[in-house]
């Protein structure tokens, strides 16, 4: 069995002594505070965290990380506090085991719920000090390859949560060995029959290209030697979930997939990463479009390597990637490889840069945790930014930007800075303009256009991919429908009181207050979002707010019998048709500027507005307190859809002809479509955009001069 003895020689070969000597007295701690506790397996606990101890020391991990390893479950499972712990150990070795340990389960009705909030937290710890997650990482790792012990629903729980999260969150970081390790684990316990039966295919496949294997090899380090290149050639192999996921896809066989030669060659410096490159490329043909350079351009997790693709012998490929040793330490342990450099204080830039990207990445998570919603929206984003496929997008200055595949000019917008995203109004891409929502491709220029005042677009989150546009965009949306709906909720409530001949300025304070209080809400604008978003009846809420004010006056408007006043806003509400979160137009009978309008409170939307004469208002005009009385504002700039039935002699052209003449009307079709009714006669279906009522009668006018035009009716839906 490991032992505390073995962990120091390991730990001798790159701490100093007296560091190893707080490691040995972190663990007897946590012997001592563990003792009589044993694992589902019947070993000693203390197993599992000098375990998760050993771990760390291969990637090279600091005393204090190592002392936090041992020490991380001491909070949760003894009677241990973290102010005994900042005594024994220092404040630092306590901050990290308080990150570390697992979180006080919290009774959810969902599990999904639980796993959501534990994931905030631990992203909150990370913030305070990034070793939280990479001592997390390794305690997660050793629960996973002891994973035996637990019923089997239990293992695929885990081993999901593993995938979708740990996994992830390795590879971000860079940190590779624990993400294959931990995909691998988590496949086999989803799915053991099928990764058994891939491991034995993988066995046999390996027996059976040995020779091939060592034939390319040899081949490749003969021609280094040649060229007088240092560099060392060693076979790649796949991972058993890589594999899986490659045949399920690709839609391809095993043998497809092993059919690939990977080798990797490793060397002292940068500039002769080129000239090996060169090399080989001289040995095997290149597969033209397969060459990657991602030490110019490294990947968002500080990966560097060169990879390119030949034309082995008889054609069967080869994929070579050439780096540094430097780089070789990166791809594997990642931000890790910023504490293995600094144990050997020979502190190198990459693995500082490491540090500091995976810095900026915690930071952008903080701001998604600030603007999701809930715990489950933002660990949904968290998820879909883990794992992208990357694009290289150039700024007007020349400066880089890491996207994922598939990103868009207004993901782009976001990754600059929110402001950028909020008030982003048009692009440039390669200096031409183009659609906001035009998917970007690596080295391509991407220039922003913003506008002061402008505001998201909720038709964005169709298109854009970035977790950190979708969450910034639902927090302006969500921002936007309270500002508008506390602003509708004042007119609304104003106009109820003006019955009562007051308003909410003449109010005494003291009654709203307690009015507040009644109800639960913290101020104002709580209430007066509730009433714009039609969670709350203004004219009722007027009337509490009245009958209190004017106590004890029988003859007083707020009395049952007493009749309304009419005050400043009595009038009806007028409407711009800007108003796009508190207040939206009807789709059953798309009114028009010029028609006359009823607004009907409709929780959570706030106003709806509907033609007066709409058929689906029937059932709601017997409760008259959700109707709102409504009136056009005479300064309306924005377009409005109208459907149109037509009915035509069918006829070659007439389709363009309607087209030609709508669009010479200054108005756009939004939709089209055809019926037939019979040989003769068929129904054109038409949606376009116009100003209002006045316009359309316009349009209407010039199509009945055409020929072959019937009936022309307005839809209703």
């Amino acid at each position: 069995m490991f032992t505390i003895d073995d962990l120091a020689d390991r730990l001798g070969g790159y701490l100093p002594m007296e560091e190893i000597q707080q490691v040995r007295r972190a663990f007897y701690y946590a012997e001592q505070a563990h003792d009589g506790q044993t694992r589902r397996s019947g070993e000693p606990y203390v197993t599992h965290p000098l375990a998760v101890a050993n771990i760390l020391a291969n990637m090279h991990m600091d005393h204090q990380s190592l002392m936090a390893a041992m020490l991380h479950d001491v909070i949760e499972d003894t009677g241990v506090t973290k102010d005994a712990l900042a005594a024994q150990f220092g404040e630092a070795v306590a901050e990290l085991v308080d990150g570390v340990s697992k979180l006080t389960q919290i009774t959810f009705e969902d599990k999904a719920v639980a796993q959501a909030e534990n994931f905030q937290k631990m992203v909150m710890a990370m913030s305070q000090d990034i070793r939280v997650i990479i001592v997390k990482l390794a305690d997660r790792l050793h629960n996973m390859r002891t994973l035996g012990a637990l019923r089997p629903d239990k293992k695929r729980r885990i081993a999901r949560e593993t995938l979708e999260i740990y996994a992830r969150i390795a590879g971000r970081l860079g940190i590779n060995t624990i993400r294959v390790e931990l995909e691998d684990l988590s496949f086999q316990a989803i799915h053991p029959m099928r990764a058994e039966r891939i491991k034995r295919a993988v066995a046999r496949a390996r027996g059976n290209r040995r020779s091939t294997m060592r034939q390319i090899q040899s081949s490749l380090q003969r021609r280094l030697d040649e060229d007088d290149l240092t560099g060392s050639v060693v076979g790649r192999q796949k991972h058993l979930l890589s594999i899986y996921r490659k045949m399920h896809d690709q839609r391809k066989p095993f043998a497809e997939i092993m059919d690939v030669f990977g080798f990797r060659i490793i060397t002292d410096d940068v500039d002769n990463c080129y000239r090996i490159l060169g090399a080989v490329h001289n040995l095997y043909k290149p597969v033209p479009g397969r060459f990657k350079d991602y030490i110019a351009i490294p990947k968002a997790n500080g990966y560097q390597s060169l990879h390119t693709t030949l034309f082995g012998p008889s054609g069967m490929p080869i994929e070579v990637q050439i780096r540094t040793r430097e780089m070789e330490a990166m791809a594997n342990n990642g931000i890790a490889a910023h504490w293995l450099y600094k144990a050997g204080q020979t502190e190198r830039p990459i693995a500082v840069g490491s540090h500091a990207r995976a810095r900026e990445w915690v930071r952008g998570l903080l701001e998604m945790q600030r603007h999701a919603g809930d715990s489950l929206e933002f660990i949904e984003h968290v998820k879909n930014d883990l794992f992208p496929d990357d694009v290289y997008i150039f700024t007007p200055k020349g400066d880089i930007m890491e996207l994922p595949q598939g990103a868009t000019a207004v993901d782009f917008a976001y990754t600059v800075h929110t402001d950028i995203g909020n008030s982003c109004i048009a692009c440039r891409i390669d200096r031409h303009l183009a659609p906001l929502s035009t998917p970007l491709e690596s080295g391509q220029t991407l220039e922003i256009i913003t506008a002061p005042g402008a505001r998201p677009n909720l038709a964005w989150l169709n298109f854009v991919v970035t977790a950190k546009a979708r969450s910034a965009i639902r927090h302006a949306l969500k921002s936007q429908q309270r500002s508008e709906a506390i602003q509708l909720g004042r007119r609304l409530l104003n106009r109820a009181l003006s019955s009562f001949d007051t308003s909410l300025e003449k109010l005494p304070a003291e009654r709203l207050t307690a009015l507040l209080a009644e109800l639960d809400l913290a101020n104002e604008d709580d209430l007066l979002e509730t009433i714009g978003l039609g969670t709350r009846l203004a004219h009722a809420t007027a009337k509490r707010l009245a009958d209190a004010s004017l106590s004890g006056d029988e003859d007083a408007a707020g009395s049952p019998d007493a009749s309304p006043h009419t005050g400043p806003h009595t009038g009806p509400i007028v409407i711009n048709g800007s108003e796009s979160m508190a207040i939206s137009f009807a789709r059953c009978c798309h009114p028009l500027p010029g028609d006359p309008v009823i607004g009907h409170l409709s929780m959570g939307k706030g106003i709806v507005v509907h033609r007066h004469d709409c058929g689906n208002l029937d059932e709601l005009r017997d409760d008259p307190d959700k109707l709102v009385s409504l009136t056009w504002s005479n300064q309306i700039e924005q377009d409005f859809p109208v459907p149109l039935r037509i009915e035509v002699e069918t006829r070659r052209g007439l389709i363009a002809e309607l087209a030609s003449l709508i669009t010479d009307a200054d108005a756009n079709i939004e939709r089209i479509g055809i019926e037939e009714r019979d040989a003769r006669l068929s129904i054109v279906n038409l949606t376009i955009l116009v100003k209002g009522r006045i316009h359309l009668a316009r349009i209407i006018k010039r199509l009945r001069n055409l020929n072959h035009i019937g009936r022309i009716v307005r839809a209703r839906s």
